[in-house]
């Protein structure tokens, strides 16, 4: 499986596929992997605000 269709899976943009199997322990998975990806994202975009609006000059 691709990276960007794990992605969109994780997001809910596209369908998972019927045939995965469906345990308590992958649901647990793909919620800590969606909000170690979503901290992630929020880092990024902290970073790229600080860079723009305060730097020294």
């Amino acid at each position: 499986m691709g990276i960007w269709r794990q992605f969109a899976e994780y997001f809910y943009i596209k369908k998972r596929d019927p045939n995965a199997p469906h345990t308590q322990w992958m649901k647990y998975m793909h919620g800590i992997n969606r909000i170690s990806i979503f901290m992630f994202l929020v880092g990024i975009i902290i970073i790229i605000i600080k860079l723009l609006f305060f730097r020294k000059h």
